[in-house]
């Protein structure tokens, strides 16, 4: 089946989407969530030929859940019950497939304010339907969720630096190259730079801000709902300090996230003094 090759690919996350202690009927309907989502993505990352086209057909078949409820796609149609059992917007969905889209024709963001932008498209909209999927519909707790979401993104891109530059894709806003002395030859070296070492410290500081910023929801939200949000921020947290394990030289090292980290800073989110607050201990 075809949902199989994403979920055998969900290991290799860093921020599971399904974590193994939820009750199955949850972990079913984030599965088909995030199928759809890694369909968008390799759509619009991977795909040969015109990958518009393909963003662009799968939009319509997309359309057809909320329409017909007869897509063609097969990931498409195990979307289709979770849809209708969640009540779930198309928008989540059509704006990652826009952010793909935007992957096609921007190859750079002049500021890191541009960059938010995009990933109020690429990211926010993950965070909005995992929400979604508990029944969460508090707009204090989706603010929240989309700083995190933001966060996550940002972590992302910067443990990716040097592939998305094989890619032809910059995140790192211009503003902040020019800042710190950085050309973009400097991303094809083998190890990064001084001045480049001293960008991505920066920039993982301040994606990790952005993620204790957002890290109170896990004290705004009960049950199930708390535990697997609690692990996706714990995620970030752990993937923001194997960026600094790296001293800032993410083109010759491998930012490896730890599942002990993670469980590490998951206890730290669910201690019942952190339930209304993003204090980290």
């Amino acid at each position: 089946m075809l949902r199989d090759k994403y979920l055998s690919q969900e290991s290799d996350e860093n921020f599971p989407v399904a974590l193994r202690l939820l009750p199955g009927r949850i972990r079913t309907d984030l599965h088909a969530v995030y199928a759809v989502a890694r369909t968008i993505d390799d759509l619009g990352d991977r795909a040969t030929g015109d990958r518009v086209a393909a963003l662009t057909e799968f939009r319509a078949d997309l359309r057809e859940i909320w329409r017909s409820g007869s897509p063609r796609h097969a990931v498409l149609r195990q979307l289709v019950p979770t849809v209708r059992a969640r009540a779930i917007s198309p928008k989540p969905f059509e704006d990652l497939i826009e952010a793909n889209l935007q992957d096609q024709r921007v190859h750079s963001y002049a500021t890191y304010d541009d960059l938010i932008d995009y990933c109020r498209l690429s990211a926010d909209p993950i965070g909005r339907l995992v929400l979604a999927v508990f029944g969460v519909d508090d707009p204090a707790v989706e603010a929240l969720s989309d700083r995190v979401c933001r966060a996550l993104q940002l972590v992302e891109h910067w443990r990716d630096v040097g592939e998305d530059r094989a890619a032809g894709r910059i995140y790192l806003p211009r503003e902040d190259l020019a800042r710190f002395g950085v050309v973009e030859a400097d991303l094809d070296r083998p190890a990064a730079t001084a001045p480049l070492r001293a960008l991505m410290r920066f920039e993982t500081e301040r994606a990790t801000d952005l993620m204790i910023s957002g890290a109170p929801i896990v004290g705004r939200l009960r049950g199930w709902a708390r535990v697997a949000v609690a692990g996706y921020v714990a995620g970030g947290f752990a993937a923001a300090r194997a960026l600094l394990r790296t001293d800032g030289d993410v083109l010759a090292q491998d930012p490896a996230v730890h599942r002990r980290d993670v469980l590490r800073e998951m206890a730290k989110l669910l201690r019942p003094r952190l339930r209304t607050h993003g204090e980290r201990a």
